[in-house]
């Protein structure tokens, strides 16, 4: 298990280091937006994609069905260490309660009050969900999957992924120019990853105006499109696409000259 678990993490790595990266930088020096959209978007899929393979096949353990911390835990330490981005791997019980690879032991918070939980009770996998992370405080996604025996859910795998981190690699990879910039909003747009640390999780809305927010929010009635704002004064003309796999919308942003 332990060598297919290297394997894994080593594919989401690979993930941003793909060809598709490689393109990215190269159109970029045309200016070609579009070419670094599908590569953007493409990298963070493919990453998140991978962590839930590797959760999923976690979650089909003896170690994992065994309920018991003790016996998981080696390989959640494996996974979580083998990650390119920080992460915290988690192994949650029914009742909500969790440990961490982070800590090592039981978490004193809970995650019932979490919207995806339910979800996740239902036996459903979680992709994509944002949250501020109750073990490190640290702005995340979340990615999970229930363990399950004889059809009833019996523990949780999970990783919340820091945004910060991703957005980071998203950054050295496309390569962007100065007057160009990434980011990606969920439906009520939210900034979910962005060039500036200091925005993610905030609302369009609160980086610039009410009427801001809804201009997005029409914007994004398409799944895709041409976007043109103005922003803290700029004239911006921004082109996006929305990810089917994690609800969220990808931009590529230019400011007018």
């Amino acid at each position: 298990m332990s060598k297919i678990l290297s394997l894994l993490t080593a594919a989401i790595f690979l993930a941003f280091l793909s060809p598709r990266s490689v393109e990215a930088k190269n159109a970029n020096l045309k200016l070609d937006p579009r070419t670094a959209l599908g590569a953007y978007t493409g990298m963070v899929e493919e990453h998140f994609a991978g962590i839930l393979r590797t959760v999923k096949i976690i979650a089909l353990t003896d170690e994992a069905k065994s309920g018991k911390w003790e016996s998981v835990k080696p390989l959640l330490d494996e996974f979580s260490k083998e990650l390119p981005t920080d992460a915290t791997t988690w192994y949650a019980m029914p009742d909500g309660s969790y440990y961490t690879t982070e800590s090592g032991t039981l978490n004193s918070q809970n995650l019932k009050d979490r919207p995806y939980f339910s979800r996740i009770l239902a036996g459903q996998d979680v992709l994509g969900d944002l949250v501020i992370s109750k073990a490190t405080g640290h702005r995340s996604v979340i990615v999970a999957s229930p363990v399950t025996v004889n059809g009833k859910v019996v523990a949780a795998i999970g990783i919340s992924v820091r945004v910060h981190l991703i957005s980071d690699i998203v950054a050295a990879q496309l390569n962007l120019p100065d007057n160009t910039y990434f980011y990606a909003l969920d439906p009520e747009t939210k900034i979910v990853l962005h060039k500036y640390a200091e925005r993610m999780f905030k609302t369009v809305s609160d980086v610039g105006d009410e009427s801001l927010g809804n201009e997005f929010r029409t914007a994004m009635n398409k799944n895709e499109g041409v976007f043109d704002y103005k922003l803290n004064g700029k004239k911006m003309t921004s082109i996006f696409r929305k990810s089917t796999a994690l609800g969220w919308y990808f931009f590529i942003a230019q400011e007018k000259k």
